[in-house]
C-alpha cells in the first residue's frame, strides 16, 4: 500500500517550486489533483519548447491528475470551493497578490474547510520589504548567497547548475505538509504553512557559510573547483571532451595514501612537498600537475572505478546525457520511461526515496484537463450534462 494513499491534495502550483512539492507527495501515493487555467494550463507546460507538454512539465508533474478550471470566473471559483472539503491539503505558489485576486486566500478557504492544511510558497514570503518582489529559482539563489559562493577564485559570481531555489524549496514544502498532516491527526486542526524561497535556499548554504563565513562577519570566497585544497579538485581525463573530467576529494590521510597507491605514485607520500595536508595545499599546483599526468591517461569512468575501488571518494563528471545511460542508475531502475503521444517512449528520472513497504509506479504527466470529468464526477457527483454546460461556457476544459 502506498505510504500516502488516501491523502488528497488540491494543487494550484505552477513552474517548479510548487509542482516539485506535490510531485514528491504523489510519488508517495497521495492523490494530487492539479488545477490549471483551461487555456494554456501551467505555464511550465510550454516552457522552452512550445506546445503544452514539455519535458520540463513532464519531469515535475508525473503521477498527478489535471482539471482545467477558469478561476477568473465566478462559476469556476464556486466549483473549486465545492471541491475543497474533499481534500486535505491546498497548495499554491502564484506570484504576490495573485491568489488574493482569485479570492482564495487562507482565511477564506478556512471558512469552507476548517481543518485544511494550506501551503503557500512565495519568493520572499508574505511580509517584509521584499514581499512584493517576484522570484524564480535563479532569483532565490541570488538572494541566498549561492551565486556569491559559486565561481572561480577572483572571478564573477556564477549561477549554480541545479534548480534548488525551486525544487529545494519544494522538498521543504513537502516535508512541511507531512508534518502538518501528522499534527492534524493529533489535534484535528489544520494550519497555514508558508515557505520563502530565499529562506529555503539559505538552508543549503549553511556548510559553505560555516567554512569561511566567520559567523557572518565576512563573505565566503569563491574557490572554483579546488575547494578544500589540493589534491581535492577537478582533473582532466582522456578524451578531451567538455565533460571528460573527474572530481576527487581527500579528507583523511588514508584517502591521500590510497590515492597515491592507486595512481601508482607511492613516491608522492614521502615527497617533502606533500607529506602533510598543509604542505599539499601550499604546493597545490605542483601536486595537481602530478595527479593530472595520470588522469589524462584514463577515461573518466575508469578514473572513478580505479579510485573508487581504492577507497578514494571520486566521481566522473557525469553530464546530463550520460545520466540516462549511466550503468549504476540503470541497474537501480532509476531511469524510467513513459509513453509520450508525440515522442513514443520518453525517458524520465525517477524519485530518490525508496521505501520497502510503499511503491508507486510512475505514471506520465497529465494532458491539460485530462481528468476534469473524472474528478468532478467523483468529487461533486456532477452529471454529464452539468459538466458539458461548464465546458460550453468556457469554465472547464
Amino acid at each position: 500500500m502506498p505510504a500516502l494513499e488516501g491523502i488528497r491534495i488540491l494543487d494550484m502550483t505552477q513552474y517548479e517550486a510548487g509542482p516539485s512539492a506535490t510531485q514528491a507527495l504523489a510519488w508517495f501515493g497521495a492523490d494530487v489533483v492539479k488545477i490549471e487555467p483551461p487555456k494554456g494550463g501551467d505555464p511550465g507546460r510550454s516552457l522552452a519548447v512550445g506546445g503544452d507538454y514539455s519535458a520540463y512539465f513532464c519531469n515535475w508533474n508525473a503521477n498527478k491528475r489535471s482539471v482545467g478550471l477558469d478561476l477568473t470566473r465566478k462559476e469556476g471559483r464556486d466549483v473549486l470551493l465545492r471541491m475543497l472539503p474533499q481534500y486535505d491539503v491546498f497548495i499554491e505558489n502564484y506570484g504576490p497578490g495573485i491568489i488574493e485576486r482569485f479570492g482564495l486566500e487562507y482565511e477564506t478557504l478556512r471558512e469552507v474547510h476548517p481543518s485544511l492544511i494550506y501551503v503557500r510558497i512565495k519568493g520572499f514570503g508574505s511580509d517584509g520589504p521584499y514581499a512584493h518582489y517576484k522570484a524564480y529559482d535563479m532569483v532565490a539563489q541570488a538572494a541566498s548567497g549561492a551565486f556569491s559562493a559559486t565561481g572561480e577564485m577572483g572571478g564573477i559570481p556564477m549561477l549554480p547548475g541545479p534548480t534548488i531555489g525551486d525544487s529545494g524549496t519544494g522538498m521543504q514544502a513537502g516535508m512541511a505538509v507531512l508534518a502538518a498532516y501528522v499534527q492534524r491527526l493529533r489535534t484535528g486542526e489544520g494550519q497555514l504553512v508558508e515557505l520563502s524561497m530565499q529562506e529555503a535556499m539559505t538552508y543549503y548554504m549553511r556548510t559553505r557559510i560555516a567554512f569561511g563565513g566567520d559567523w557572518g562577519n565576512q563573505a565566503v570566497p569563491r574557490l572554483g573547483n579546488m575547494m578544500g585544497g589540493a589534491p581535492t579538485g577537478l582533473y582532466p581525463c582522456a578524451g578531451g571532451g567538455p565533460n571528460d573530467y573527474a572530481y576527487l576529494i581527500t579528507v583523511t590521510e588514508r584517502h591521500w595514501d590510497s590515492l597515491c597507491v592507486a595512481i601508482e605514485r607511492p613516491d608522492l607520500i614521502a615527497d617533502e612537498r606533500f607529506d602533510t595536508g598543509e604542505k599539499r595545499a601550499m604546493h597545490g599546483d605542483a601536486l595537481c600537475d602530478e595527479i593530472s599526468k595520470w588522469t589524462r591517461e584514463h577515461a573518466k569512468y575508469d578514473v572513478m572505478r580505479i579510485l573508487g575501488d581504492a577507497g578514494v571518494p571520486c566521481s566522473a563528471i557525469i553530464d546530463t546525457q550520460d545520466l540516462y545511460r549511466d550503468p549504476h542508475l540503470l541497474a537501480r531502475d532509476f531511469i524510467k520511461t513513459v509513453e509520450h503521444r508525440d515522442l513514443g517512449e520518453a525517458p524520465l528520472l525517477g524519485f530518490p526515496t525508496r521505501m520497502s513497504e510503499s511503491e508507486v509506479p510512475l505514471e506520465r504527466a497529465p494532458y491539460l484537463g485530462e481528468h476534469s470529468d473524472e474528478v468532478l464526477r467523483g468529487d461533486l457527483g456532477l452529471s454529464d450534462d452539468e459538466i458539458e454546460s461548464l465546458r460550453s461556457e468556457g469554465v472547464l476544459s
